[in-house]
């Protein structure tokens, strides 16, 4: 039995390193670079990415963010568990050491008691009491234990990546929707300086009606003009009140508390940002680092499970003594050594399930670890893309916003003077206000494009 025994162990131990699962450590080849436009400035890798847009009042309200965020928090908590999983996961690779001490006492109730109570009728109560100091290990044959502290290991970084994801998530959230705020406030300011216009457009009509040199047609029309206008003012300011409630959210505290600071939307200024190559986008990202470190972890996984259908032994050691009597409890020792060995014989194919079980997590997880990659890949793209898009759209604008300025200008002026048609003036009015909000709309998706880039470039967070 003995040379059968050793013979089918060492098939076991042979099979299970045999199949130990291989590490792709970069499944995705990078392209050479990018392809998307981009400048080619030096990297701005700095943590504190957001200060690069000169603004104290963003970067106050960054501070408060990362103090008062409530999912911030819960993220730094997840950490701790994880953390604290560390340290259960690689207890069992040292001895598990245990003391033990009792005091017993017996005593008969009635009859005259039986032979293991060992009672006198002067004395109907038997006393023991002892003491004893344990230590146990399973030996670690297959790495099992040490595959399960891997793997604890492996979750706490992936839980630290995450926590610094969960954190850029939520700073470049707040830079986004402060930038937004102040652009729907903007929008509101030149909506009521539009209004203000329209309405000294509409005085002089109606000065010009009451003398009979205007239509009722033309009153009419810029009556309907002013109209809209006013219309418009109670959805920018439904807009920007829903901004600031937003910003309030991420900030971790109600709307009612939330002040801005007097920073103009025409003071922020985005910088020049060099994208790097897409080689160096894999260590700059830490959900790409998350998911690296849960394809770790599974397949440490894989290594404990395939443990699990092997034989296992322990060992364990307990050194104690007892006496009937408290002051002689130590003069009695003893010591007692065992040796158990186990192997599963039949599980209903309930081990070998769940090896295929952690196999299958791990290439699940693998291909997440592609796709993040991939992701991260075309986020930077698409970032690139915008702010060049953006870049060549805004100068063009400002063309049409300098040309219809002058055009409402020389049009309202010829209209004073009764050479030009009120037609005239309501198009040119309508123009000068489209391309006003356009202005604000395209500096505000540039400021915003500059925040996705450095989102996408993993706001300068490097792996420790």
């Amino acid at each position: 039995m003995k040379p059968s025994l050793s013979l089918l162990t060492t098939c076991l131990l042979l099979g299970a390193c045999s199949q130990t699962p291989p590490r792709d450590a970069h499944p995705v080849q990078p392209p050479p670079a990018w392809q998307s436009p981009h400048t080619q400035a030096s990297q701005l890798s700095s943590q504190q990415w957001w200060s690069h847009f000169r603004s104290p009042a963003l970067d106050r309200l960054i501070a408060q963010a990362r103090v008062g965020s409530y999912d911030l928090a819960a993220a730094i908590a997840r950490v701790q568990q994880a953390r604290a999983t560390a340290v259960i996961a690689g207890a069992p690779l040292l001895p598990e050491v245990k003391f033990a001490s009792s005091a017993n006492r017996e005593k008969l109730l009635r009859g005259k008691g039986y032979s293991q109570l060992d009672a006198t009728d002067n004395n109907k109560a038997v006393d023991y009491f002892d003491a004893n100091l344990t230590a146990s290990y399973e030996v670690d044959f297959w790495g099992s234990k040490a595959a399960a502290r891997d793997s604890a290991l492996h979750t706490l970084n992936a839980s630290e990546f995450d926590q610094a994801t969960v954190e850029l998530t939520l700073l470049s959230g707040v830079a986004s929707s402060y930038v937004q705020t102040l652009a729907y406030d903007e929008q509101l300011r030149i909506a009521r300086l539009n209004l203000t216009n329209a309405q000294s457009v509409l005085h002089v009509v109606q000065t010009r009606y009451d003398a009979g040199s205007a239509t009722a047609l033309e009153l009419a029309q810029q009556k309907s003009l002013v109209a809209a206008q006013q219309r418009q003012l109670p959805l920018m300011a439904q807009q920007a009140q829903e901004a600031r409630i937003t910003l309030a959210v991420l900030l971790g505290e109600p709307v009612q508390r939330l002040t801005l600071g007097d920073t103009a939307f025409a003071q922020l200024q985005w910088p020049d940002i060099g994208s790097g190559l897409p080689s160096a986008l894999l260590s700059r990202r830490p959900d790409i680092a998350s998911a690296e470190a849960k394809l770790a972890a599974a397949s440490a996984d894989i290594t404990v499970a395939r443990a699990a259908m092997l034989p296992s032994l322990t060992l364990s050691a307990t050194l104690g003594s007892g006496a009937d009597r408290f002051g002689d409890m130590l003069r009695s020792p003893f010591y007692n050594l065992t040796a158990g060995l186990a192997a599963p014989i039949f599980n209903n194919g309930r081990l070998s399930a769940e090896r295929d079980k952690t196999v299958a997590r791990q290439q699940e997880l693998l291909q997440t670890y592609r796709g993040s990659i991939i992701s991260a890949f075309a986020d930077v793209e698409k970032a690139l893309n915008s702010a060049s898009g953006l870049d060549q759209q805004r100068q063009w604008q400002d063309e049409e916003l300098q040309q219809a300025q002058q055009a409402f200008d020389i049009a309202q002026s010829r209209y004073k003077a009764g050479a030009e048609v009120m037609l005239t003036v309501l198009e040119t009015q309508r123009t000068l206000y489209q391309a006003q909000d356009q202005h604000v709309q395209l500096r505000m998706a540039r400021l915003q494009a500059s925040i996705a880039l450095y989102k996408a470039l993993g706001g300068g967070w490097q792996v420790h």
